[in-house]
């Protein structure tokens, strides 16, 4: 799979069908994800605590290594782009 590390990289498709072709063989470098991802000012967040089985946290990890990611930034990431999701259903 070759390595997307430039936003610039990546054409604009024709069709879904063009679009699934590139992603098969293509996929986007961890650190160009890492770069992207808004870290919030400190005093904007909320330290907030929660329990999870520990394989599925591990499994969280393992993901987040895969991708050059902090698991915490992931997984704030993932929540953000659930809650974009639930509010245009709204």
């Amino acid at each position: 799979m070759q390595p997307v590390t430039r936003w610039t990289e990546i054409p604009d498709f024709a069709d879904e069908a063009a679009e699934a072709r590139f992603w098969e063989a293509h996929g986007l470098d961890g650190r160009l994800m890492a770069t992207s991802v808004h870290e919030a000012d400190a005093r904007d967040s909320t330290t907030i605590t929660l329990r999870f089985d520990p394989r599925m946290l591990s499994r969280i990890k393992r993901i987040a290594r895969s991708r050059f990611l902090n698991y915490q930034s992931m997984m704030k990431q993932w929540l953000a782009e659930r809650i974009e999701e639930e509010m245009r259903k709204l």
